[in-house]
């Protein structure tokens, strides 16, 4: 409250008080104080008086000090609120600068970390260059597949692939090594498009090479690769279809390359394939004839424990 406020409203009680102790006006009082003096006597009067001001005046003192006082106490309260207003607001402001100090140091931290793997990829990216050039610096000619065995095949598997006489290379045109390799380079790096078509190159010139199985491997699984990619992406549809795809591609591995090293690997992924595309019955199908075709394959072991959930889902 302000000090002149303050001022006021005790000269205005004080100016109150008076009244109601001497309800007459100034002129009233005289007239009867002259009264008592001719009736009284003027020494007992005047006694009277003087005792009755003094008491009246000692209150009143009393009353003003008491008023001073609340006033002086409400200022000082008036005073802390601002006070205490500016501590919170200091708190405030000293958390808010301690929360972005922390984060701005995480920020830090991060970007320290994104740094050294750029720097790592980098460098992996550089090792991996550097032995592409050594693998096709050092490849010769090599010598040509042996031919496939003429003896029957396992029974249900299908039969091999008939030649198609692929092109040889060309002197001093690309070697087969150097085609699928740089096509497995760009499947791991993540560039499967670019993958499946340099699986793709491989196979078209070169059909009846030894790697030609595990070419046709790795477009099934880029196949695959592709359909996750999708999926993270929100697109249904085309997950769907990729996985079909894949599906096609893991069995053109088995129908013309029953003798590659990667046959079973590809009975098996076709297998998940189809377990992924809600197909049990088929998946089933495919891990049977895989462990009955391969029981001594690495993924065999793999397959029964598959085949028996499958079992043991469908009963």
């Amino acid at each position: 409250m302000p000090a002149h406020e303050t001022a006021s409203n005790v000269e205005t009680a004080s100016k109150k008080d008076v009244q109601k102790r001497f309800p007459l006006p100034i002129p009233s009082w005289l007239t009867f104080l002259s009264f008592v003096i001719l009736l009284g006597g003027c020494g007992t009067v005047s006694e009277y008086t003087g005792t009755a001001s003094q008491q009246e005046l000692l209150q009143l003192r009393n009353e003003v000090a008491t008023l001073q006082r609340s006033v002086q106490q409400a200022r000082a309260q008036a005073e802390g609120v601002p006070g205490q207003v500016d501590g919170k607001l200091r708190e405030q402001s000293a958390e808010s600068e301690r929360q972005a100090t922390a984060l701005a140091r995480r920020v830090d931290g991060l970007t320290t970390t994104l740094s050294n793997l750029t720097t790592r990829v980098d460098e992996l990216g550089t090792r991996m260059e550097a032995l592409t050039r050594e693998i096709r610096a050092s490849a010769g000619p090599r010598a040509p597949a042996p031919a496939p065995s003429r003896s029957a095949p396992p029974s249900g598997a299908p039969a091999p692939r008939p030649s198609t006489g692929g092109s040889p290379p060309a002197a001093g045109g690309p070697q087969p090594q150097d085609i699928y390799q740089a096509a497995y380079i760009d499947f791991s790096k993540g560039s499967y498009s670019l993958a499946v078509a340099g699986f793709r190159e491989f196979l078209r010139r070169f059909p009846e090479h030894e790697l030609a199985g595990s070419a046709q491997y790795w477009i099934g699984e880029a196949h695959v690769s592709l359909a996750r990619g999708y999926a993270n992406a929100g697109q249904g549809e085309q997950v769907t279809q990729t996985l079909e795809q894949a599906v096609r591609e893991f069995r053109k591995v088995v129908a013309n390359y029953p003798r590659s090293d990667k046959t079973p690997t590809a009975l098996y992924k076709e297998a998940l394939t189809l377990i992924e595309l809600k197909q049990p019955a088929l998946a089933q199908s495919r891990l049977q004839y895989l462990v009955d075709t391969f029981p001594q394959a690495e993924e065999t072991p793999l397959a029964r424990e598959r085949l028996t959930a499958l079992k043991e889902r469908g009963s």
